[in-house]
């Protein structure tokens, strides 16, 4: 956190109500709880932490507090601080914290710098930059799984497409042990290409192809 920011700082800032019409709520991804702030010190976006999938139809921003430095927006604040150090394109943390909800549940918030003029790699199709775009796309996330960074979700909405490719929501992320084997790196490639007939599925099957062979040959390029 700059030291402007951290003079300006007060914890109202996680409450989108407190910004009014500053706000404006994320419509694409996450899960309707992000949203653009328009704040004194730059263009920002608060992420409310919630589950997805099953388990967030019923529990949705509660998780269980066991202690303050395993709180999720604080682990994630601190892997984006050393992923930016290693020189990885990922968005500046500017705040992380969270609230107790009783003695066991907590509810977790991040503050990141909005990435200017980015949109998601599920939109960059049918144009005549596509196929050189998921080429980078893919050198991008090689350079992740080189440095041993473990991305949780990895998806078409989690790939940023600007000035350069960036990743996004580390959630649950974590740099992967120099012994451990490449499975998990398959594993992530599977997930996100599930994403991608997802997410595309507007597309036709060649189409779709086309876009994931451009991005494995990225992958693959070093």
């Amino acid at each position: 956190m700059s030291h402007s920011v951290r003079k300006s700082f007060r914890e109202n800032w996680f409450n989108p109500v407190f910004w009014g019409r500053q706000a404006a709520i994320v419509t694409q991804g996450g899960r309707g709880a992000a949203w653009f702030i328009h704040a004194p010190c730059g263009e920002l976006v608060l992420r409310h932490f919630c589950r997805g999938g099953l388990p967030g139809r019923f529990i949705r921003r509660e998780y269980v507090f066991t202690r303050a430095d395993a709180v999720r927006s604080f682990a994630e604040f601190r892997l984006l601080n050393k992923l930016i150090t290693k020189g990885l394109p990922v968005p500046e943390p500017v705040a992380a914290g969270y609230r107790l909800h009783g003695p066991l549940l907590y509810h977790a918030s991040l503050i990141v710098r909005r990435i200017p003029d980015a949109k998601p790699l599920s939109e960059c199709v049918r144009n005549t930059s596509s196929s050189k775009t998921w080429h980078a796309a893919g050198a991008c996330v090689r350079r992740f799984h080189n440095a041993g960074v473990f991305h949780a979700d990895l998806n078409c909405m989690n790939i940023l497409v600007a000035d350069q490719v960036y990743l996004i929501d580390f959630d649950r992320g974590r740099m992967m042990p120099k012994q451990a084997s490449d499975g998990w790196k398959e594993n992530n490639l599977s997930r996100l290409e599930r994403s991608v007939k997802k997410c595309l599925e507007q597309l036709d099957a060649e189409e779709r192809g086309q876009l994931w062979r451009s991005f494995l040959a990225g992958y693959r390029s070093d």
